[in-house]
Order: C-alpha cells, then sequence, then structure tokens
C-alpha cells in the first residue's frame, strides 16, 4: 500500500483543516495510508480519521525553552529517530514554515510541499524537492485539497470538504450531560479574539429563558477562571478538564454552538453541529469554520480583518467583537436550532395586578 508522511504539527484548527485532504486521497488513491507527524498534545485528532495508520509526535514548544537540556536533545532524537525508521513514497509538509521544513529533511522519501510564493515562511519551500501553488487567499482547507492533489497527482474534487471523523473515536466523559444543551466556547488564544464576558451573560441569561442548558469547556487555568465568572445561573455548567476526544463527544452532541474564532469552531463545524462563530480581528474567509450550518457573525468595523494579536485602538474589550451584540448571536441561535422564546413566568401577584388594573 502506498504510504506517505504528513508533516503538520499545530494547531487544533489547522490540524481539522488537514482532515478533508486526508478524505480526498483515500477516494483518489485507495489503500494509502498516512503517518502523521504532530504535536503531542494533538496527536488524538490524527487518528480520528481512518487514513492514518501512524502517528509520530513532537514536543516541540518545550524544546524551544530548554534546548540546552539532555532531556530536550532525547526528546528531539526519539522524534528523528521515528522519522527515518521508514521510507515513505512521499513526505508532505502540510504546515509550510521552518521547522516543519526542517523536520522533512529528515525523512526518507521524496519531499512535497508549497512553492515559495504559497509557503508560509519563504525559506520552507527550500527544503522540498517538490513545489506546488495554493494561492494564500484561499481558504486553508482548499489550500491544503490543492496541495496534497498536486502532490499525489489526482484532480481536485469538486465536492465540499469531507472531514470524514470517526466518531467511534471519542471517548464518553465522566461527567452528566444535561439535555438539550449548547456548548459556548469562550476561550481563544489571542485577547482580540475574546467576546466581552457581559455579552455573554446576556447570552446566557436569553439562552436560560429559552430553555437551554449550556456546558462551558475550557483549556488551561485561565479559560477555567473565566468559565467560573460566566457561570452566573445554575443552567450553566462549568466543564471539568477533558481529552480533546472527550470534548469531540460532547460537541457532537451538542444541540447547537457558539464559539470565538478558535480550534473547537473547526471541529464543530467538521461534526456539522450547527455554530455561530464570532470574527473580528481574524479573515473568517481564510480560516473560518467550514460547513452548511455554520453561521459567520464578523464585524464591520473599519480596522478588521487587522490579524492582530492585540487592540490598537482599546486597552479593554475588543470594539470590534463588542458591536457583535448578544441579540443578534441569540437570533441566530433560535433560527438553527428551530427554538422559540419561552415566555417567563407570571407570578400570581402580577396576574392579580393586571386584573385589579
Amino acid at each position: 500500500m502506498p504510504r506517505v508522511l504528513l508533516i503538520k504539527l499545530t494547531s487544533l484548527g489547522d490540524l481539522i483543516h488537514a482532515l478533508p485532504a486526508l478524505s480526498d486521497a483515500q477516494n483518489a488513491r485507495p489503500g494509502i495510508e498516512f503517518d502523521w507527524v504532530i504535536d503531542e498534545n494533538f496527536q488524538e485528532i490524527a487518528l480520528w480519521h481512518s487514513a492514518v495508520k501512524g502517528v509520530i509526535t513532537t514536543n516541540h514548544r518545550a524544546w524551544r525553552g530548554a534546548l540546552a537540556s539532555s532531556e530536550t536533545h532525547g526528546s528531539i532524537s526519539k522524534t528523528i529517530e521515528q522519522i527515518r525508521a521508514s521510507e515513505y513514497e512521499l513526505v508532505i509538509d502540510g504546515q509550510g514554515n521552518f521547522k516543519t521544513a526542517l523536520l522533512s529533511l529528515f525523512s526518507k522519501g521524496p519531499r512535497a510541499g508549497f512553492d515559495s510564493s504559497s509557503v508560509r515562511e519563504w525559506v520552507a519551500h527550500l527544503a522540498y524537492q517538490r513545489r506546488f501553488a495554493a494561492s494564500k487567499n484561499a481558504h486553508a482547507i482548499e489550500r491544503l485539497r490543492r496541495l496534497f492533489a498536486a502532490a499525489l497527482d489526482y484532480s481536485v474534487p469538486a465536492s465540499p470538504p469531507d472531514f470524514r471523523i470517526q466518531r467511534n473515536r471519542f471517548v464518553k466523559p465522566k461527567v452528566e450531560l444535561p439535555g438539550n444543551y449548547l456548548v459556548f466556547v469562550h476561550n481563544a488564544s489571542w485577547k482580540t479574539k475574546l467576546w466581552p464576558e457581559r455579552h455573554w451573560v446576556d447570552l446566557i441569561g436569553k439562552c436560560a429563558q429559552a430553555g437551554f442548558r449550556m456546558l462551558l469547556p475550557w483549556g488551561n487555568s485561565q479559560e477555567e477562571a473565566r468559565a467560573k465568572r460566566l457561570a452566573v445561573r445554575p443552567e450553566v455548567q462549568v466543564l471539568p478538564g477533558l481529552s480533546l476526544s472527550e470534548i469531540g463527544y460532547i460537541i457532537a452532541g451538542a444541540k447547537a454552538c457558539v464559539c470565538m474564532d478558535t480550534g473547537l469552531s473547526h471541529l464543530a463545524a467538521a461534526l456539522d453541529v450547527p455554530a455561530v462563530t464570532l470574527y473580528g480581528s481574524t479573515d473568517s474567509g481564510l480560516i473560518g469554520a467550514s460547513g452548511a450550518s455554520q453561521v459567520h457573525l464578523k464585524s464591520e468595523r473599519f480596522c478588521v480583518p487587522c490579524q492582530s494579536k492585540t487592540c490598537r485602538y482599546s486597552s479593554g474589550d475588543n470594539p470590534c467583537l463588542e458591536e457583535i451584540g448578544p441579540e443578534r448571536v441569540f437570533g441566530e441561535l433560535l433560527r438553527l436550532t428551530g427554538s422559540a422564546v419561552r415566555p417567563l413566568p407570571v407570578s400570581p401577584v402580577s396576574a392579580s395586578a393586571r386584573r385589579a388594573s
């Protein structure tokens, strides 16, 4: 069977973007198998796809901070040894930066990647023996589909992206889940991707009135603290720390999601879970969550998308996301879920007062 090495390390959303290209290759080259070089924190994602038979992990984020340590040297040597252990029909660098290009040089097989005008970091293309164009103005999913098609010599399919995630690889978490729940992905890696907390609180109130329960995932202590601040009503449940496969299980069962531009928004889209995703500093046309059940709410502020991690116009809440109000998000949620707002219960005192008037 043809065996290909894919090098794409991070991040969550970018890795999910690669799954349709794997599906295309499976369709065009029956029996093809991939080994995937990936950040150890995301290795579960690789095995969600049936085309992936082997995983080689890196811990490159830790390597950067301790290059002189013997432990780092041992970890790097182990990764290189695993990359060199097999011969491949082809090696595809799907990330296109210096570190992934460097890793590709240790592989046994012809190396393919983006050409000089398409690659993320110009120097990376020098490592590839086969170089292919994929416009930087195309969506990330489309760029990868074009790269795989050119490298493996088949036509780019006209069909929508097929993520082909094997849901049986998800893990049921040891937490009681309510019925009719929403998942609110409130976290993001950039400050300019965060929605004001008061907007979240307002949305939570509206959704509670409509009869929803809400689940808040988190990935680090800062995100956990934010989730606890947002849990202002009994209808909100802050989830415990979970693996990606456990979070995948929860998102797959959600009625809908509200997301910031972060990895879990792409997972919701890949699972065809209805979702509203908010965009301010980033360009949804290039990296937006892809799918028929996805709604992109974009800021119309003059400075977007700035592609910046900090806002030059405010040190507080981001003006671009602040202008996307909770009423607008709630309206889209109701449309996606086919729900209606439940009237607030009328107390006996209020009813008596109305009759008396």
